[in-house]
């Protein structure tokens, strides 16, 4: 019921002026969010780098209602890629569809991702285009795989999400096609009739997609914080002779900061999700709903505030 809760608030845009002046939710935000600038972006990175992680860009936001909110993203990611190789960082870029125009124009969206994904290429760099609502993963899919990959090829990836019924055949699909597949769980409220309800079989499809890739894809990434399904994806590599070097292990900016240390150290490659921008209220609502230990941190932290006042 929390969880549903919280996965609604994300979705109540009109919330978020209110929200986005609090300053303790701005606290909290940043356990999770790099920061609102693209210099706080590439600081986030550089400090990743320092300790031998590599970063994916991602600027926050999605369902842009105009050209000109579709063409500013695109610029903002432009100007990241800039900044990425000016410092001569470890770091790529994720990006929405949604962000880049799709609701609003097919013809804008592609546009805008071609000229990032073009900009990536010639700073020998990569795209990920990440996985949205259920409502968007057709047409996600059918872009990627007609015009994205066909034209720039491994300069540019996709993210499947296990919870949702279809995505074995997606692994299958983007196996055949040698894509790069970052594979997740999945983090938005979607019906029943096209995502698992249940935990145990968002679980239990992971395991099974993410053997899949291991065994055939093209350098996936295994985007988990799930301690057991990590521990079983180095052991079901190490049984089936997968060297580390042929795979990531993906895991969010605030995150696990331990297990993201831990893994490194290890000698497996870990790359670390960095949002920012001002959108980050979904984002915080989702990472909320994701662990009872985020709210844990939030109540923790309302109630030092309150004890300062006192």
């Amino acid at each position: 019921m929390i969880r549903a809760g919280l996965l609604w608030l994300s979705e109540q845009s009109r919330i978020f002026g209110f929200i986005r002046g609090n300053g303790l939710a701005r606290r909290l935000a940043s356990r999770f969010v790099a920061g609102e600038t693209v210099e706080a972006a590439v600081a986030a990175l550089k400090r990743l780098n320092a300790v031998g992680i590599s970063a994916s860009l991602d600027l926050l936001g999605e369902s842009v209602t105009s050209h000109s909110e579709a063409r500013a993203a695109r610029d903002t990611y432009l100007e990241t890629l800039d900044r990425i190789r000016h410092v001569g960082a470890d770091a790529n870029v994720s990006l929405k569809l949604t962000q880049m125009g799709l609701e609003i124009d097919e013809r804008l969206c592609v546009e805008n991702v071609r000229a990032i994904i073009a900009k990536a290429r010639s700073h020998g760099s990569f795209v990920r285009i990440d996985m949205e609502q259920s409502a968007y993963t057709e047409k996600t899919l059918q872009l990627f795989k007609r015009t994205l990959h066909p034209e720039f090829a491994n300069a540019v990836g996709v993210v499947l999400q296990s919870y949702l019924r279809r995505t074995e055949q997606d692994v299958e699909d983007m196996i055949a096609l040698g894509a790069c597949v970052r594979l997740c769980k999945g983090a938005y409220q979607e019906p029943a009739t096209v995502a698992f309800p249940d935990k145990h079989d968002v679980d239990a499809n992971y395991v099974r997609c993410m053997e899949r890739l291991l065994e055939r894809a093209d350098y996936p990434g295994i985007a988990t914080h799930d301690a057991r399904i990590i521990a079983h994806a180095k052991d079901f590599a190490r049984r089936s002779g997968i060297a580390p070097r042929r795979f990531e292990f993906q895991l969010l900016y605030g995150v696990r900061r331990d297990l993201q240390q831990s893994l490194r150290r290890e000698g497996y490659n870990v790359r670390v999700y960095v949002p920012f921008g001002s959108h980050w209220y979904p984002y915080l609502m989702r990472r909320l709903a994701e662990r009872p230990a985020n709210i844990a941190f939030l109540l923790g932290n309302i109630v030092r505030e309150s004890l300062r006042r006192s």
